[in-house]
């Protein structure tokens, strides 16, 4: 039985702790978050903490950090140090080198250190890389996710904006995609930005969009824009071009663009081979956001259970962050970026 700890108990720290409520080899010893939370009623009887500190007081062996982006890299490294494994969710750290600094810490502690990287746990996103690289490259990556957010979705956005930017928050996952399927390394990237809302710092933008070039010849574009004022029109593009073809999510019912179980539903795949009929994929009896955040815990579960080796999960982590600062960093200079 492994004792758990879960630190910031917002949307994906409430899934997260719920996975470990309902596994059997599992145990929570603490929940931390620093204001007063009204908790569902399977995670009430356990104690919560205001303070990452009281909570690690527990002796936790797997610390889930699910906290503003800003303090993942000292809780995680802090955790680790006191002998805790690690799931950190997405983006790893607010800036390269303290993204080298957490992953230099596991492996010299020996911890495992997971991300939360919740496409590289669901069946049909597994599926289209696949495809992908089944039509081989170079590529042309059409990506975006953008939300029409207002109410406390768009509060929880302004939120977020005080650390993390919509291309750094939510590129992370698309670029890795990127990597998985070229496997290439990144040579450049050109950003561009804009600040929509007199409601964010003016050093933020809330739309953001770039470019990547990769060292096999192929180039990606992802695009994210958070707020009331963003389109209802193609807010999900999942397309993947190569030379030989192209295959996409096909399926429309996304419900509408806030919609969180939308960001990680494929339902069906298009395959556009040259020469051939498009092949239609259906892709019934996807899991939902809880059984995806279930699919995550029980990996790293396992990860510590079964020694698995993480340095490539690692790396593909640091990669795909330094890409999205990269393209942030483009976007307040102006400059293209090498990498």
């Amino acid at each position: 039985m492994t004792r758990v700890l879960i630190a910031g108990l917002g949307n994906m720290g409430l899934s997260h702790a719920l996975a470990h409520h309902h596994h059997p080899n599992a145990e929570i010893v603490a929940l931390v978050n620093r204001t007063e939370i009204d908790l569902p009623d399977e995670l009430k009887s356990y104690p919560l903490f205001r303070t990452f500190e009281e909570g690690l007081a527990s002796a936790p062996e797997l610390v889930v950090i699910a906290t503003y982006t800003d303090s993942h890299a000292d809780i995680a490294c802090t955790a680790m140090e006191a002998g805790a494994h690690v799931f950190v969710e997405k983006p790893l750290a607010a800036n390269v080198a303290d993204a080298e600094r957490v992953v230099a810490t596991a492996k010299r502690t020996g911890r495992k250190l997971v991300v939360g990287y919740i496409l590289r746990h669901h069946p049909s996103w597994m599926r289209l890389i696949a495809e992908a690289r089944a039509l081989g490259g170079p590529y042309v990556f059409r990506l975006n996710l953008n939300q029409q957010s207002s109410g406390a979705e768009w509060e929880t956005h302004k939120a977020l904006m005080k650390t993390t930017s919509p291309i750094v928050d939510c590129g992370v996952h698309y670029v890795d995609v990127m990597c998985q399927v070229t496997d290439a390394k990144p040579l450049r990237v050109h950003g561009m930005g804009l600040r929509l809302s007199d409601e964010i710092a003016p050093d933020m933008y809330n739309y953001g969009q770039f470019q990547v070039v990769f060292d096999d010849g192929s180039v990606g574009w992802y695009e994210a824009g958070w707020g009331p004022m963003m389109s209802e029109t193609a807010f999900f593009v999942k397309d993947i071009v190569s030379p030989n073809g192209a295959v996409s999510i096909a399926d429309a019912e996304k419900g509408t663009s806030a919609s969180v179980e939308g960001h990680t539903r494929v339902g069906g795949l298009r395959i556009h081979r040259l020469g051939k009929d498009d092949q239609l994929i259906d892709l019934p009896d996807e899991p939902g956001h809880q059984k995806l955040c279930d699919a995550e815990q029980a990996y790293m579960l396992r990860a510590i259970a079964e020694d698995i080796d993480l340095t490539r999960h690692m790396s593909d982590a640091v990669q795909s962050l330094r890409i999205c600062l990269a393209a942030d960093e483009s976007i307040r200079s102006g400059a293209v970026i090498s990498l």
